[in-house]
């Protein structure tokens, strides 16, 4: 018998990642012996991102290198393709409240149906993070706003750049 490394992939588009993120991510990173951090490439239910692929990759990928066993890659497939790709076993989810449970409720059963081998687990954010997600966060920069505590701290001045109007 082997014992094979628990695997699991944690999706998302990441445009741009925040501390909600990261504090997911990290988590996760304790339960598995490895964590993909999927970064969706073209997304159906969202607009173009702000940053590329590429930049996502490395905002994420400096965010997380403090966690050994964490590493970012993009996808453009279903979620469960993915994880099989990678050899995950389990998809992990950040919750924040009940309208991400209602979507989160649908996608499962239809990864579900696709994948009956590969889980999702869903871990709830950290009450410091319940309310915080990109777009919020896009908005705040836009508007000049303060987001030094939602992001981590390579991503606050290149979305500042970006958006500030």
């Amino acid at each position: 018998m082997t014992n094979s490394p628990k695997i699991a992939v944690c999706p998302g588009s990441y445009d741009p990642i925040t501390n909600g993120h990261l504090d997911v991510i990290t988590r996760a990173s304790a339960i598995f012996d490895e964590v993909v951090v999927g970064i969706v490439n073209a997304s159906v239910r969202k607009k173009a991102p702000l940053f590329s692929i590429e930049e996502r990759m490395e905002l994420i990928g400096g965010a997380t290198e403090h966690l050994g066993n964490v590493r970012p890659l993009p996808f453009s497939a279903l979620v469960v393709q993915f994880a099989r790709e990678v050899g995950a076993s389990t998809i992990v989810k950040g919750l924040r409240a009940i309208s991400d449970f209602e979507y989160e409720l649908e996608m499962n059963q239809l990864n579900r149906h696709q994948a009956p081998d590969i889980d999702t687990l869903y871990l709830m954010a950290s009450p410091k993070y319940s309310f915080l997600s990109s777009s919020g966060v896009k908005e705040l920069a836009t508007f000049g706003g303060n987001i030094e505590e939602y992001v981590p701290a390579a991503v606050a001045p290149l979305l500042q750049e970006r958006l500030t109007r």
